[in-house]
């Protein structure tokens, strides 16, 4: 889970015509790196689909030192889709309701975001109808320790699934609602507030395959979470039970998961139609702010 670039496993970098970035994989079971490319600037088409190509191939990109504004995030985010706009609305960035502000920051005794975000295992937003395609965060302030991110490769995660195991997941489908863990870290957290009944009504829970199949390129993927995953439909209690606690520890192994170590102006664009994340969290006396946007995708299948 190293994020050092490993000679003898990195793919040869790519050069780009215009912007002259460059991509290089990871030495990690997902994730690559973008250096020398400035988001403030246009991007050609042909830049923008070879970022695109990136994302596809490698389901994390690590676009370092983006010295952008909250509006630039939104115009670039917005090339891949529409947005989607968080239910925890009192974490919007003020001027810019795209953007949910991930902080464990409090002024005025009032929280400035989300602090606790990322608690579990999840794919953003997969409790609604059409998922995210996928989430950019770009870092505004960081702490001098802790705050990485984990994320797991869900294509992985159903490719070496035990052969039994993958058959018994063929055809199922799992109930996801943003209200599963919700009351359990309320009651110990103090960045979740009370949902009002119009914002439990925004996030009825939804029901989707176990196994889902990319959009874009046709690989199959597990799409179940600690965080979001209620239950197996079809199945009793207790087996759905044990098989999402099998398929959660499968998921997270460590060699599906790649450790992101933020540093100033990361910003880190992940494929949630393949891949859950996890927060490490950082010590509560230090400062950690981040602005996120999240991409529209389809109705998986």
């Amino acid at each position: 889970m190293s994020l050092a670039l490993s000679p003898s496993t990195q793919a040869a970098p790519t050069r780009h015509r215009r912007d002259d970035f460059v991509v290089r994989r990871l030495d990690a079971p997902l994730g690559a790196e973008l250096t020398g490319l400035d988001l403030g600037s246009a991007l050609d088409d042909a830049a923008f689909a070879r970022i695109h190509r990136a994302h596809l191939d490698h389901h994390v990109l690590v676009l370092r030192d983006q010295r952008i504004t909250p509006r630039q995030q939104i115009d670039f985010s917005r090339r891949f889709g529409p947005l989607q706009i968080h239910v925890l609305h009192q974490f919007q960035l003020p001027g810019h309701p795209e953007i949910l502000v991930v902080s464990n920051i409090v002024e005025n005794g009032r929280p400035i975001g989300l602090g606790d975000a990322g608690h579990y295992w999840h794919s953003d937003l997969s409790y609604v109808e059409k998922p995210s395609l996928g989430s950019m965060l770009h870092a505004q302030e960081l702490p001098s320790e802790g705050g990485d991110t984990l994320f797991a490769n869900m294509h992985l995660a159903y490719d070496t699934l035990p052969a039994a195991l993958k058959r018994s997941v063929e055809g199922l489908r799992a109930e996801h609602s943003y209200l599963c863990k919700y009351e359990a870290l309320r009651a110990r957290s103090p960045w979740r507030p009370r949902l009002s009944d119009a914002q439990i009504a925004q996030v009825k829970p939804q029901v989707h395959p176990v196994v889902r199949t990319h959009p874009e390129t046709g690989r199959k993927a597990l799409f179940v979470s600690e965080h979001f995953t209620t239950r197996i439909v079809g199945l009793p209690e207790d087996e759905s039970a044990d098989l999402l606690a099998r398929l959660f520890a499968h998921s997270v192994r460590p060699e599906h998961v790649y450790r992101h170590r933020w540093r100033p102006h990361d910003m880190v664009f992940w494929d949630n139609r393949c891949v859950i994340h996890l927060a490490t969290g950082c010590p509560d006396t230090l400062r950690r702010r981040l602005n996120r946007t999240t991409i529209e995708g389809d109705r998986p299948f």
